[in-house]
């Protein structure tokens, strides 16, 4: 049975490992905020809402707004899932053509911890993965900020970027969500017992953070090898190259382009260096590469760093607030790991 392993982290060669501190000590400690790169349009068979909510993953609101507007689950779309505890703001909408939400929802959906922040039409549902960016304030509290280079790290990360690893949310407490996907995978994985995808998407993102650890380790996390598959930053746009030049080094210490690790599935392994990597994940993990492809999800690449976008950085007598926003998808968690050790990344 797989257990999640402590993976590398990339200041620790510089800087040792981090002292222990705390975060989300309660759910304002931890803020995020769903950015999208456009508004709704004032007009559509779609409302709008953004929602603030505390101590409920995304999926709880949406089965809120769903019962409170008396639609299906199919009828509410949501970009992105936000953490539970956290303070979190997003956009949902409701698939309410030709009638009005009921008069009283934003009175219903404080009534169960729900703050209606905004609200619009708009022709469209809200589709996964649309928002650009997540802004996320977070406070940090204990020893580790006593630490000579706790601002060292800080500063590191600002300037080199942060390994764009899987938060440990995305495997369920103790890990437990890796462990029902390697269950699924080894017995042949159906939809019917995986209707959201989520033990697929635990699987690869494992898979992903695997490779990710094992390139930290190398010191080639964010310098582009032979066969590397690289992304623009602030895109997803991607390019495979078969020889690195003194061009493609330059971009990336500029954090203009990132090497990408594959989320596994169908498609063709890497050539030239990045193969060895692969082909050694395959033989570690055989049956979840296997499992992978036979359910027929089709193969993608993640960046392997990210970029911290208009990071700063505020003191407190006894704590400091972090600002920054990440790429969508990437995991605020990955920052908080290289700067304080917590039984979260333990």
């Amino acid at each position: 049975m797989l257990n999640l392993p402590a993976w590398q982290r990339c200041l620790d060669a510089e800087f040792g490992a981090p002292s222990p501190g705390g975060y989300r000590v309660q759910p304002e400690d931890f803020v995020v905020d769903e950015q999208l790169d456009f508004t709704p349009e004032n007009h559509g068979e779609h409302l709008w809402l953004r929602l603030e909510k505390r101590h409920q993953t995304t999926l709880d609101v949406v089965k809120s707004v769903s019962r409170l507007c008396g639609v299906t689950l199919r009828d509410v779309g949501y970009s992105g899932m936000k953490d539970r505890v956290a303070v979190t703001r997003q956009w949902l909408s409701v698939h309410l053509p030709g009638r009005e939400a009921p008069r009283d929802l934003s009175e219903s959906l404080a009534a169960v911890g729900i703050t209606v922040l905004a609200q619009a039409r708009h022709p469209r549902k809200l589709k996964r993965g649309v928002h650009r960016t997540n802004h996320f304030t977070l406070r940090l509290s204990g020893e580790a900020l006593q630490h000579p280079n706790f601002f060292d790290r800080w500063e590191a990360l600002c300037r080199h970027g942060v390994p764009n690893y899987f938060g440990p949310q995305r495997f369920g407490p103790e890990g437990r969500n890796l462990q029902r996907a390697e269950a699924l995978l080894a017995k042949g994985w159906r939809k019917r017992d995986d209707r959201q995808g989520m033990m697929l998407s635990t699987a690869r993102s494992f898979l992903f953070n695997e490779l990710l650890s094992e390139r930290l380790t190398d010191g080639t996390w964010c310098q582009p090898l032979a066969g590397d598959m690289l992304m623009l930053d602030g895109t997803h746009s991607v390019f495979t190259v078969d020889a690195v030049d003194d061009d493609l080094i330059g971009r990336a210490a500029a954090l203009d382009i990132h090497p990408t690790g594959a989320l596994w599935g169908v498609g063709e392994l890497a050539e030239y260096q990045v193969a060895d990597y692969e082909k050694r994940l395959l033989a570690c993990h055989p049956m979840l590469c296997e499992g992978l492809v036979k359910s027929g999800v089709k193969r993608s690449h993640r960046a392997l760093r990210a970029r911290l976008i208009s990071p700063s950085i505020e003191i407190l007598p006894n704590a400091v607030v972090l600002s920054f926003a990440l790429p969508r998808g990437s995991f605020a968690t990955a920052v908080v790991s290289e700067l304080i050790a917590h039984p979260d990344f333990a």
